[in-house]
């Protein structure tokens, strides 16, 4: 007797909320962001104090998100009882969400406000300029947050996107192509050009031409060329802050106005 394969496929229940009305189904939806300056800041500060950065992760972190509104979902096609049967003398029964569901729009300020009574709780100390900032050691050292890979070694901490690179020439085909020294002509500055010729325009939002494809494709090829290169933060240098600025006269091609 052959046995037979069941497949199982996994449902995820998702609210409709284009359909939730502001002021009645919810209020504020803000919900701080870490942002890829202030992770770098953060891992030049670590390198700094010879700290050593860990992480961890939460999976389907929006469902753990507790919501102060009074939330009602109705009945999603395929309804269940408690015995596994579809629930068609009460069709017009509906869910009361307690936590946040994918798809309400204050599911990622309900997460943010859930995981904040926690981490303060748990004696993390949260930063005054960045509210994404918690501090206190966490469960397995960083290696790898947002795109970019972090090696933590004795004498400093480095950050790359060497992998994310390969990641996007397999992708696109990329992995064959010749390399070049610099990401962009500097004689041949980039254009509008509305009546050059058009790509596909179903792989991107605007519609760019063959000229600008050129330059993507560039830009490739000096990753190609340059697949290491990245930020270093020795411990050993001072933690001044060192900036550097340039600017030109009339420098933009479109509407000739200064760059700085």
């Amino acid at each position: 007797m052959k046995g037979e394969l069941m497949i199982r496929n996994k449902a995820r229940l998702v609210a409709q909320g284009y359909t939730q009305e502001e002021g009645i189904d919810y209020d504020e939806v803000f919900a701080p962001v870490a942002r890829i300056k202030a992770i770098r800041l953060f891992l030049a500060y670590a390198s700094f104090k010879d700290f050593v950065v860990y992480q961890m992760d939460v999976k389907s972190a929006f469902l753990y998100g507790m919501i102060e509104e009074e939330v009602f979902v109705c009945q999603s096609p395929g309804f269940e009882d408690s015995e596994g049967f579809e629930d068609s003398d009460f069709p017009n029964r509906v869910y009361k969400v307690e936590k946040a569901l994918y798809g309400l729009h204050q599911a990622p300020r309900a997460w943010y406000e859930t995981l904040l009574t926690y981490l303060l709780d748990n004696g993390f100390q949260r930063g005054k300029i960045d509210k994404t900032l918690f501090i206190k050691s966490s469960i397995g050292e960083l290696t790898f947050f947002l795109g970019l890979q972090v090696k933590q070694k004795k004498d400093g901490i480095f950050i790359g996107q060497d992998k994310y690179v390969s990641e996007i020439f397999q992708k696109f085909g990329f992995t064959e192509v010749k390399t070049t020294s610099t990401p962009m002509e500097t004689k041949n500055p980039l254009l509008k050009d509305e009546d050059g010729k058009e790509v596909v325009f179903k792989w991107y939002r605007v519609n760019p031409k063959v000229s600008h494809l050129h330059a993507v494709k560039m830009i490739f090829r000096y990753l190609k060329g340059q697949p290491k290169l990245g930020l270093w933060y020795p411990k050993d240098s001072p933690f001044d802050l060192v900036a550097y600025t340039d600017s030109d006269d009339a420098g933009a091609s479109l509407d000739r106005k200064s760059r700085t």
